[in-house]
């Protein structure tokens, strides 16, 4: 009975919130929607994971016994339901702000001789909203930044949700995050605000504007289809940023040739580019940009992400989600993200920093 009435509870909070959602305050709709995403995925997962278990231990007690089993199939059942339930708390709990530092070594053949043992930290999919204004646990994350004393900072898109709002006190936050040398970012999908209704094109416009004007108060180079030569000496590497560009439903805000016009002569690049699908579609073998840098997929917040093996159910939509790819002398580095959106909490997928140490080959 009780499962019943909680299974039925929660399908009409669901239904109801889908209803009513346009009466409840933006600032608590995000908190909302995860909590029951939440509710759901630590509800549903276990009792399927139940229902099919406990089906084949009866069937095969069924085939290979004559005597149906009243203690040891049941236990094993109730087991199976409840291991991924708490495997699921974990992650809502403990996982999901668990930041792990991934150090990646790169040589590079035509990386210029001054800007040898380059290092760069690589962070994307912030999604700001999620964390409820909770700076303390960001602050963690920056402070592992900080140690790794980066000569650059590069910062791949999503930084909210969808609202200039969600971006409020961030900033005393995020003016901590410190480099050598700057701090570049591009923009995400979802800081356009096109998953969200607006009252007018201006109300919308205005948001946009808003968030793109943040970047200035954290003293981060927002590149918008731009690039900026950096030097040391007599020798330049550019650094490139592209407005988002996925493929379809994405959309295609990105302009590579228009990014690419300031920098044609320089041989060493590193492209800012949100979606990874981006790489392969205009990038690779199209271009001689030597390193790009994505985020996007956040490994679809579950997975297996170990040093020599990684799966996700993301890879079914995405040629390249986490991790380094190379095809020639050209790498793809996709980050699964520092925050999480719609189900929160990480699975095996845990928030990432990524630190890459560039050398000459």
């Amino acid at each position: 009975m009780a499962f019943w009435i909680f299974t039925i509870g929660l399908i009409a909070s669901i239904l109801l919130l889908k209803i009513k959602l346009d009466l409840v305050a933006p600032e608590r709709q995000q908190l909302l929607i995860s909590r029951l995403y939440g509710l759901t995925v630590s509800s549903f997962i276990p009792k399927v994971v139940f229902v099919v278990v406990i089906s084949i231990l009866y069937y095969t007690n069924f085939v290979f016994s004559d005597k149906e089993s009243l203690i040891v199939v049941p236990l094993i059942g109730v087991f199976s339901g409840f291991l991924p339930f708490f495997v699921i708390l974990y992650a809502v709990f403990s996982a999901v702000y668990k930041f792990k530092v991934h150090h990646i070594k790169l040589k590079c053949d035509n990386l210029p001789s001054n800007f040898n043992d380059l290092r760069i930290v690589h962070i994307s999919d912030l999604h700001l909203g999620s964390f409820n204004f909770k700076y303390h646990i960001l602050e963690r994350a920056i402070k592992n930044i900080n140690q790794l004393k980066p000569d650059f900072i590069l910062f791949t898109g999503d930084l909210v949700n969808n609202f200039a709002w969600e971006l409020r006190g961030w900033d005393s936050v995020l003016n901590k995050l410190s480099a050598k040398q700057g701090k570049y970012a591009v923009l995400g999908n979802h800081d356009y605000g096109d998953y969200s209704q607006w009252s007018s094109e201006d109300e919308k416009q205005i948001n946009f504007k808003n968030i793109k004007e943040f970047y200035n108060k954290i003293d981060f180079n927002l590149l918008l289809n731009d690039a900026e030569r950096i030097g040391n000496g007599n020798e330049q590497i550019a650094i490139i940023g592209v407005e988002n560009w996925g493929n379809p439903p994405f959309k295609q805000y990105g302009n590579l040739q228009k990014a690419l016009e300031k920098v044609e002569d320089i041989s060493f690049k590193i492209l800012l580019s949100h979606d990874p699908s981006h790489w392969r579609e205009e990038v690779a073998h199209h271009t001689n940009i030597a390193l790009t840098l994505s985020g996007h997929t956040h490994g679809m917040q579950a997975g297996i992400n170990l040093k020599n093996k990684k799966w996700s159910p993301i890879k079914y939509k995405y040629e390249h989600w986490a991790g380094l790819y190379k095809e020639g002398g050209q790498y793809l580095y996709v980050t699964t993200g520092l925050g999480w959106m719609g189900f929160p909490g990480r699975l095996g997928m845990r928030p990432e920093i990524t630190c890459i140490d560039l050398t000459k080959a």
